[in-house]
């Protein structure tokens, strides 16, 4: 019998395997203290002490073993003090092939940083035990809304076809100052490009590589809500075509100006206010056509 590919998962986490090479390490902790230097000694000494690092059998690493190359070992992440986000995600709709799950603000949909128990896919695999859980597409941390899931391995592929093709049709809200000189509805289209700073895009000149359709849904005094239905997907792509046509979405941190950084605090008084409110495709492994959305809603100043 082969060596697993995996062990299971613990607590909605999976576990992460790691070969070990040939090297003259004295113990496995020193070889895991130079091969992450992100993770302290300290925090290694936790993770093993703690049965966190395992065999392939499941049997767990101790403190002081040898270093014996040509083997692999699996390890399951922790973030220390993890910071606990002021909302929930809810289930709108599951049967054996997908899982539909209501994101709020502030959550991100998979692991990452100092986000691990408080992510949606976490979540959700402690919720279902579904260990094969996997987003089909994703939305950014500070966005709000619909996010699919897929249950099984076998169906992965054609669900991401789906996104690869342009065949899923995905509708937005978004709150932000009410600018009568826009001839809406109106498409705008731009070439997207990385920004100096790693999380963040721009507009750049060349060929478009994006777009998306604006309508006005109704104007509430000096601010208006806007429909964005986005025919690409590219990194904050509503957030820079909002910007773009001089109505920044109402909260948001990053663009036109940054305000707050990726590893800053959150302020949970300060929620971009963008929802993912409606998403809508033909299953390509049952053939239904699918359509949900959201029970969230955005707030404009008067309610804010």
């Amino acid at each position: 019998m082969g060596l697993p590919e995996t062990l299971p998962m613990r607590d909605g986490v999976g576990a992460s395997r790691v070969r070990l090479p040939a090297g003259n390490w004295a113990t496995l902790l020193v070889f895991l203290c130079e091969r992450f230097p992100a993770i302290s000694n300290h925090e290694w000494t936790e993770r093993i002490s703690q049965g966190h690092v395992l065999h392939p059998d499941g049997s767990a690493v101790k403190l002081d073993e040898a270093y014996a190359p040509h083997q692999f070992i699996f390890y399951y992440r922790d973030v220390p003090h993890e910071a606990t986000l002021p909302e929930d995600a809810q289930v709108l709709f599951e049967d054996e092939h997908l899982l539909v799950a209501d994101k709020p603000h502030f959550m991100p949909v998979t692991p990452g940083g100092r986000y691990l128990q408080s992510c949606l896919l976490v979540q959700l695999k402690r919720l279902t035990a579904c260990e094969s859980l996997t987003p089909i597409h994703r939305i950014d941390r500070e966005t709000a809304g619909l996010v699919v899931f897929c249950k099984r391995t076998q169906d992965r592929d054609p669900y991401h076809a789906l996104f690869r093709h342009h065949q899923v049709r995905k509708w937005y809200q978004a709150v932000a100052a009410f600018k009568p000189e826009l001839n809406l509805p109106l498409l705008h289209r731009s070439r997207l490009a990385e920004a100096d700073k790693f999380f963040l895009s721009q507009e750049v000149p060349g060929e478009p590589n994006s777009e998306t359709r604006v309508s006005l849904l109704k104007r509430v005094g000096e601010e208006a809500l806007y429909q964005l239905q986005p025919l690409t997907g590219h990194r904050h792509q509503l957030r820079i075509h909002m910007v773009s046509l001089g109505v920044p979405i109402a909260g948001d941190q990053l663009y036109p100006q940054l305000l707050r950084g990726p590893d800053e605090a959150d302020d949970f008084s300060q929620r971009l206010q963008l929802l993912a409110q409606r998403i809508a495709f033909k299953d390509p492994v049952t053939g239904e056509e699918r359509d949900w959305q959201s029970r969230r809603s955005l707030k404009i100043t008067s309610d804010r």
